[in-house]
C-alpha cells in the first residue's frame, strides 16, 4: 500500500506529460508552432490568435453582402500572427529562429513559393497542399531589417494573394501590410 500512491501518482504524472507531447506534436495540417516570443518592455510586440470560431462569426456577418469574401473567410480555421520589434539585443535570435522555421517547413513537405530579399529585407512564403489541389496553410517570415520580425501562419484554404482581404476583413493591421508587400514582392525579381 504504501508503493500504490507515488507509483498511482507517478503513472498520472506520465500520462499526462505523454498526453501534452501527443497533442503538441499532432498539430493540424497547415498549422505550426512558432515557439514563444518574449516581448521587450520598450520594443514592439503584437501577437493574434483568431480562431474558426471568430472567422466563422465574421464570414456569417458579411454573407450576403460580399459572398466571395465569406467563402474564403470559410475556408480558414486559424490565423496567427507575431510582430515582434528588432534591436541588437533580439536580431540574431530572431534571424536564427526565422531560418530555423524555414528548415523545418522545406523539410516537412511545405512548397516555397515566395522567396525576396533585399537589402535588409528578407521575406519567404511556404503553403502546404494536399494532393496539389488542396491548400492546407500558409506561413510568412518577414525580417525587415532594424525594423521588426514578422510570422503568419493561416490555416485553411488560404492564397497568398488573399491575405490583405482577410488581414482588412478581420482587422489585423500586421497581416493587411504582409498581404500587400507579399502581393509587391511576388512581382518582384529575387536578388541575393
Amino acid at each position: 500500500m504504501k508503493y500504490f500512491i507515488p507509483t498511482a501518482l507517478g503513472t498520472v504524472i506520465l500520462s499526462a506529460g505523454l498526453a501534452a507531447n501527443a497533442s503538441a506534436d499532432t498539430l493540424p495540417p497547415g498549422q505550426i508552432d512558432f515557439g514563444s516570443f518574449t516581448p521587450k518592455s520598450n520594443g514592439e510586440f503584437v501577437e493574434v490568435n483568431v480562431t474558426g470560431t471568430i472567422i466563422s462569426m465574421a464570414a456569417r456577418f458579411i454573407e450576403k453582402d460580399e459572398p466571395e469574401v465569406a467563402k474564403v473567410l470559410n475556408g480558414l480555421h486559424l490565423v496567427h500572427v507575431n510582430v515582434i520589434g528588432v534591436d541588437d539585443d533580439n536580431r540574431a535570435d530572431l534571424q536564427t529562429k526565422a531560418q530555423k522555421i524555414r528548415k523545418q517547413l522545406e523539410g516537412n513537405g511545405w512548397e516555397r513559393i515566395v522567396m525576396a530579399q533585399q537589402q535588409d529585407q528578407n521575406v519567404g512564403v511556404y503553403l502546404k497542399t494536399e494532393n496539389k489541389d488542396t491548400v492546407q496553410g500558409l506561413v510568412v517570415t518577414v525580417m525587415d531589417g532594424n525594423k521588426q520580425a514578422v510570422f503568419v501562419n493561416v490555416v485553411g484554404n488560404i492564397k497568398p494573394e488573399q491575405l490583405a482581404m482577410v488581414g482588412e476583413r478581420l482587422h489585423i493591421e500586421p497581416l493587411k501590410k504582409l498581404g500587400h508587400a507579399t502581393e509587391h514582392n511576388a512581382e518582384q525579381p529575387t536578388e541575393k
